[in-house]
């Protein structure tokens, strides 16, 4: 077991703490760089966001919520102009919030953009899938085990015959 405060030098090698000491920087096999989502442990290799890549616009939102909704734009519409991918978040009623869950969101699918089948969340995703379908498949086994064993227990109980 290491001691305190000290790591391995390989991954130290790899990681480089950014100013805000939330986020550590870092490239992947790739050479793409890459960042640790704080608060997402099992994703950790998402696209740096470069903020002059990003034209983002407050509109007004839309749905429930009456006049706190429809008079204040807080609904946040962020687009990556090199991808072209557009994100609008309206989750809270706060700009601020909003504003970082659509990065959040847009880090997500510009991972998505850039590596494809390979990404993380389409791996997540497609294990999740084949985990939901087994679970399926091993319930309908049971059931029709279920129906089987009550056929055979009306059968063997039907009035009229002699059990010899």
């Amino acid at each position: 077991m290491a001691a305190a405060g000290k790591e391995n030098p390989a991954i130290l090698a790899t990681k480089k703490k950014s100013t805000t000491g939330r986020q550590a920087e870092t490239s992947n096999p790739a050479g793409l760089p890459c960042v640790l989502a704080a608060g997402k442990k099992n994703l950790i290799d998402l696209p740096v966001l470069n903020e002059d890549e990003f034209e983002e616009q407050f509109v007004r939102g839309s749905g429930p919520g009456g006049q706190a909704t429809s008079k204040t734009s807080n609904c946040v519409v962020l687009k990556h102009i090199p991808s072209g991918t557009v994100v609008k978040c309206h989750q809270t009623r706060s700009v601020d919030t909003n504003r970082k869950r659509a990065r959040e969101i847009m880090r997500l699918r510009l991972d998505v953009v850039f590596k494809g089948d390979f990404s993380e969340v389409v791996v997540q995703k497609k294990e999740s899938e084949l985990r939901k379908k087994e679970k399926r498949k091993k319930a309908n086994e049971n059931l029709e085990r279920k129906r089987l064993f009550k056929e055979g227990l009306a059968a063997d109980s039907k009035p009229g015959e002699d059990p010899v």
